[in-house]
């Protein structure tokens, strides 16, 4: 059922100034695991209005590079914060740029293998998920994609078993997540804008705007002032410290479409 979509509460003119859009991908653009005609167009008419558009994801290097490629986006962050790739149409060139050294990189990915083993020995019906292969930095646990949605203390212990390996860990709608080090999707964002297109985010937090849909989103929803969340948002809502300044009617890639007309209608003169 369609209800009807809650006013933006921003001015007219602070969203006009918008430089660019972010967005996480799981439950936010997608539906359902899949990526809707109305949310795919509504990244392309973003990017048609001049916003640079830059997914956030928790999704491995594999399919960042071909977002980066084939996707209506100037950039794109991936697994968590662990990298952002953007790719140069007229060069024909694609930039990675990486939170930690491929050194690092290498041991950690066999230390996260030893670790993904014995989670699994510990909670059975859980998974390695299915894209772990074209990952380059983190480990990724299936609670709910390709399995059968674990109960909320399965997924909490599988964050349990992860941290005391003195791993950071985050869960997003989908997958439990964890890699060594401290950064997020904030980290690598702040980086990407700074390096890529001279936006300083201390300085600039109001020239993007950020949708999401889970607990990982949390570092952006903080950060910045002009964040939204799809509707089902309200699934995580007990364990949400940071939470956004808005929250669309519709859920997942509906709201995020439902966001974006908004949204360009803000901007429209």
């Amino acid at each position: 059922m369609t209800t009807e979509s809650p006013s933006l509460p921003w001015p007219k003119a602070t969203l006009a100034r918008l430089r660019g859009l972010l967005c996480d991908i799981d439950g936010t653009i997608t539906s359902d695991g899949r990526l809707s005609a109305a949310a795919y167009g509504a990244l392309e008419a973003l990017q048609s209005a001049g916003l640079l558009v830059i997914p956030v994801t928790g999704r491995p290097a594999g399919w960042c590079d071909l977002i980066a490629r084939f996707w209506p986006v100037a950039a794109v962050v991936g697994e968590n914060g662990a990298f952002y790739f953007r790719y140069d149409h007229a060069m024909r060139r694609m930039t990675r740029r990486y939170a930690r050294s491929d050194a690092e990189r290498a041991a950690d990915r066999a230390r996260l293998a030893e670790i993904g083993a014995h989670v699994l020995r510990a909670v059975p019906a859980a998974r390695l998920a299915a894209d772990q292969a074209y990952r380059e930095a983190d480990l990724a646990i299936d609670y709910c994609e390709d399995v059968a949605p674990l109960p909320a203390d399965e997924v909490q212990r599988i964050v349990e078993l992860l941290a005391a390996q003195g791993l950071t860990v985050k869960v997003s709608s989908i997958h439990v997540n964890a890699w060594f080090g401290q950064y997020d999707k904030l980290t690598m964002t702040r980086r990407l804008m700074q390096e890529q297109f001279g936006v300083d985010l201390e300085r600039s937090r109001e020239a993007l705007a950020f949708v999401g849909d889970s607990p990982n989103d949390e570092p952006m929803f903080a950060f910045f002032p002009i964040s939204a969340a799809v509707a089902n948002i309200a699934h995580f809502a007990h364990s949400l410290v940071h939470r956004p300044a808005h929250v669309t009617a519709e859920a997942e890639g509906a709201g995020f479409a439902e966001f974006a007309q908004q949204l360009l209608a803000a901007r429209m003169r």
